[in-house]
């Protein structure tokens, strides 16, 4: 692992369940030692410091809040820790409550709170002595949906507000790619790509990333031909698809041909397309915004196509017989996983 955080950056850790991400923001905060390499934090070797000597911040998923003390004293106890005067404290507690709109509450004790608030009294804590860095651990992952959406707009806005430098945990993609400057994904203990979240999505570097960054179709076959950054694969039925060369190294290669569900178009009567296949429909989900679609086509029948709620067209039905199109640049020829 060989990385650098700019400051001020919001750096999220993706990856599944073992990739080494946890681990990494454990070597960082000090409760872990690496095996080998340097930690540098604003030019300071830091491996041989202790936590708690590091000045860097950190929130749990369990919010870890002292239970026997109030919201304010909560938050005081790390300013008490480093000998700041009452005054001082009284006033950097006050200003950060209000940052995460719970000026009101600093009497309470944290059972007294929801979820969402204790949440955020976690987080005020962590921002109330100036860190030089926070890390935060799946800090939302206890929390129902519609608050976990509620709090990362929340937690970006703030670290937009004041600039911290953020490394955020966690395996969920969609709050990767809601609150990141930038997004490393983690397999096998490596980092697979380091982007921002647009360039993530849109380029993915390998068959993992494509595969767990958003919903993606994947199509194998064979390098048929190249030509400058195009080319040709085969699939085993012998369907030809025209794609960007992204990650093979030559003719004869095994290839997964990556492809976003949104950039399929169905009986689309534009020749703009290199790519048109037939297809045939084999289920149909309705939700809201979009038709989700499923259809068998290159001998793939898990092929998703995201069809909007104002599509017009005919014969979208189970078992219907439809075109496929898409461009060759919506397409990306990558190793195969």
């Amino acid at each position: 692992l060989n990385v650098d955080i700019p400051k001020g950056e919001f750096l999220t850790m993706l990856g599944p369940s073992g990739s080494g991400k946890t681990t990494t923001l454990m070597m960082l905060a000090g409760f872990e030692t690496p095996t080998g390499g340097e930690i540098y934090l604003e030019g300071e070797a830091i491996n041989k410091i202790p936590p708690n000597k590091r000045g860097i911040g950190m929130v749990f998923q369990n919010y870890a809040l002292f239970p026997h003390l109030t919201v304010n004293e909560n938050l005081a106890f790390p300013l008490e820790v480093r000998k700041l005067n009452k005054s001082d404290i009284e006033e950097k507690v006050k200003k950060t409550l209000d940052m995460v709109e719970l000026g009101e509450f600093g009497n309470r004790m944290p059972l007294q709170l929801s979820g969402g608030q204790q949440q955020r009294v976690a987080l005020a804590r962590s921002l109330v002595f100036e860190p030089r860095l926070v890390l935060m651990d799946e800090p939302l992952g206890a929390l129902d949906k519609k608050l976990r959406e509620q709090m990362q707009y929340e937690i970006k806005h703030i670290h937009e507000q004041i600039g911290i430098t953020v490394v955020y945990v966690t395996h969920d993609q969609n709050e990767a790619l809601t609150m990141s400057n930038r997004i490393a994904v983690f397999n096998d203990g490596k980092i697979q790509q380091i982007s921002s979240p647009d360039i993530l999505y849109e380029k993915p570097e390998n068959a993992f990333v494509a595969q767990f960054i958003g919903e993606n179709n994947q199509l194998k076959g064979k390098v048929k031909s190249i030509n400058g950054n195009m080319c040709v694969v085969t699939t085993e039925k012998g369907d030809e698809i025209k794609s960007l060369k992204v990650n093979i190294n030559g003719v004869g290669d095994q290839s997964t041909v990556s492809l976003r569900p949104e950039r399929v178009e169905i009986n689309s009567s534009e020749g703009s397309f290199e790519n048109t296949f037939n297809a045939k429909v084999k289920e149909l989900i309705y939700l809201g915004d979009h038709i989700r679609t499923r259809v068998e086509v290159c001998g793939n029948d898990q092929f998703i196509v995201k069809v909007p709620n104002s599509y017009k067209g005919a014969n979208l039905k189970e078992g219907a017989s439809v075109k496929l199109s898409w461009k060759a640049s919506d397409s990306r020829a990558l190793d195969l996983r």
